[in-house]
């Protein structure tokens, strides 16, 4: 062995292995010009690696977050809705993130499941958690005069508020789906009037067009959820439920919808427009959030407080052992740390 090699070895142990791997590796890390991702000026002169934990703190829904991540709402009365709910409470806990609740219908007649939506000890009394039911519940709640069922449901979980998933094409294609009597926002009117604690609205993966958020915004809701095209379809889910018949008939309707890069456009320019008629101030991105990136770019686009929600990529990692959901939101939020500290956003919108 030569003498540099020798002082390599006794100065820095994995050096020489490090170099093979690099000669080895080089040429298959080169990157084309296409794949470079243009929405970013990446910035290596300006910061020093960051220290963990060091996200901006964000004021969201009256609480404090740690992180700008939002556990959007899973589906709910399954065999591992225990396990998943609480894990992601734990993760909550961990990373300072809010959380919605899956549906909560079942809870509004009897407590056999509360075990499983049961989070509140797990998350603590300083992060923002929200049961959730369906706009059909709501119309049967407020018809039949019981809305003492939605606040004992409220008070049971010790939820914050309560996010409405409004989900026509959903209920519409599901087999077993309920039908609306109202338009959705009479009855999120007619509950606001009724009610004093803070309301979400959100979609179930077909997002919002321009006049449905022009409406949602000049609305005292305590934020609107996008829940855009580009996550879960739930429209798609239920129509893969039906007949093959249904399937083929049905099959482009479940394809409409809104991006959240474009929901996020159509914000800013309703904010502008808006003015002082505007009412809801804080927006959670979600649907096709998958990476951390993404969402980056999105809540920084955005003239309105913002944080982005992710199900899926939450749920893939939150069905076994707690210490795997761990290590995914973890990964996370390195990744947004270093965001912050070496990437500005090109053409930002925000004010």
């Amino acid at each position: 062995m030569s003498l540099v090699m020798e002082k390599l070895e006794r100065d820095d142990p994995t050096a020489a292995e490090r170099k093979k791997d690099h000669i080895q590796l080089a040429f298959e890390s080169q990157v084309e010009r296409a794949a470079l991702d243009p929405r970013f000026s990446y910035e290596p002169m300006l910061a020093a690696h960051p220290e963990r934990g060091s996200l901006r703190q964000i004021s969201f829904l009256g609480k404090t977050l740690r992180s700008p991540l939002w556990v959007s709402s899973m589906t709910g009365g399954t065999k591992m809705a225990h396990t998943i709910n609480h894990n992601l409470a734990r993760a909550c806990r961990d990373f300072g993130m809010g959380m919605g609740l899956g549906s909560c219908r079942a809870l509004l007649y009897d407590d056999d499941h509360l075990a499983d939506f049961d989070v509140r000890r797990l998350i603590g009394d300083d992060l923002p958690l929200f049961a959730n039911l369906g706009i059909a519940q709501l119309e049967e709640l407020l018809d039949l005069g019981a809305l003492d069922r939605l606040r004992k449901l409220i008070d049971k979980l010790q939820a914050d508020g309560l996010i409405v998933h409004v989900n026509p094409l959903q209920e519409w294609l599901q087999p077993e789906g309920d039908r609306f009597r109202y338009p959705p926002v009479e009855t999120i009117a007619r509950l606001l009037e009724k009610v004093d604690f803070p309301v979400i609205v959100k979609e179930v993966g077909q997002g919002f067009g321009r006049e449905s958020l022009r409406t949602l915004l000049q609305m005292p809701l305590a934020a609107i959820d996008f829940a855009a095209n580009g996550g879960t379809n739930f429209a798609k889910l239920e129509l893969l439920r039906s007949d093959p018949q249904k399937q083929e008939i049905f099959s482009k309707l479940a394809l409409v919808g809104h991006s959240a890069e474009e929901m996020v456009d159509l914000t800013n320019e309703l904010v502008r427009e808006l003015g002082q008629d505007l009412r809801c101030k804080q927006i959670i991105v979600s649907g096709g959030i998958p990476h951390f990136l993404d969402g980056y770019y999105l809540i920084n686009r955005l003239s309105l407080t913002a944080i982005y929600g992710q199900a899926s990529a939450f749920l893939r990692h939150a069905r076994d052992e707690y210490e795997q959901l761990y290590r995914y939101v973890d990964n996370q939020v390195q990744g947004l740390e270093l965001a912050n500290a070496f990437l500005t956003i090109k053409q930002p919108h925000k004010s």
